[in-house]
């Protein structure tokens, strides 16, 4: 689906990434993960043509991502990014952008645009919220509409640039398990995740990056296997018996204290 094939992204004179190769396939749920700086947000970027490639090529369906028309990407991908302008809008309103690529001159939503926008909302639960200002909800709510507009969008791709901000802890799982729902469609899921645990329990494969480059690209189980996560990020990392990772938490210092006298030693 998305080929990387030696890339290299930064900004200005300076390379974030060099040398980056690796294959995100339909149907799979593929994480960028790395210690903060390391570029992750850059190399989506670059994959969503938000930034232009120092070096390299990225292939869609087996063509030049510059190949492909405004329109044409739009059709195929959709992104996410984490920051994001608040307009004076509607959710439903918002949601509506997301059929922009497939309206005509007339910029009229069809029976058929509005039925996607009516699913993608109903997906991301916040069909409840559909004559809201946007401004009136809060972070994780938002977050949410802004999924549901990248819903909106369909096509066969989605670039997700830390989606769980924002969230409780129960959301962010319904979003994780409502990706790995759209990889089971055939989508090409590829997102940004800072929870390491997270992005091994919900992805197929893991990019990891780090020291301006691909350190390692594979699945979790052997990521895991390998203990090189715990060497890049500094932690210990674990599974439990039901097959769910977490990260062990260290043991504070003990005290020891004096029987004589009771005083801490």
């Amino acid at each position: 689906m998305f080929e990387l094939r030696s890339v290299s992204v930064g900004y200005g004179e300076r390379a974030v990434l060099q040398g980056v190769s690796f294959t995100a396939q339909a149907g799979r749920i593929t994480a960028l993960i790395g210690p903060n700086g390391c570029g992750k947000t850059t190399l989506l970027k670059a994959m969503a043509r938000q930034l232009p490639l120092r070096e390299g090529e990225v292939r869609l369906r087996g063509c030049p991502l510059q190949s492909y028309t405004r329109r044409e990407f739009a059709r195929t991908t959709a992104f996410m990014p984490q920051v994001r302008a608040i307009p004076e809008i509607t959710v439903r309103g918002l949601v509506s952008h997301g059929r922009f690529p497939y309206l005509g001159l007339s910029r009229q939503m069809t029976a058929r645009d509005r039925r996607a926008v009516e699913q993608a909302m109903q997906a991301a639960g916040v069909e409840r919220w559909a004559q809201r200002d946007l401004r009136e909800l809060s972070g994780g709510e938002r977050q949410r509409v802004y999924l549901a507009m990248a819903l909106a969008q369909g096509g066969d791709a989605i670039l997700l640039d830390e989606p769980t901000t924002y969230l409780d802890v129960a959301a962010q799982f319904e979003l994780l398990e409502l990706l790995r729902t759209l990889a089971g469609q055939g989508r090409a899921v590829i997102l940004v995740l800072h929870d390491l645990a997270q992005a091994l329990q919900y992805s197929d494969e893991v990019a990891v990056l780090a020291d301006g480059r691909l350190t390692a690209f594979d699945t979790p189980e052997r990521l895991f296997a390998s203990r090189m996560l715990d060497r890049v990020f500094g932690v210990e990392l674990r599974r439990a018996p039901d097959g769910t990772y977490y990260l062990r938490r260290e043991e504070p210092p003990k005290t020891a204290s004096c029987n004589s006298c009771g005083n801490i030693v």
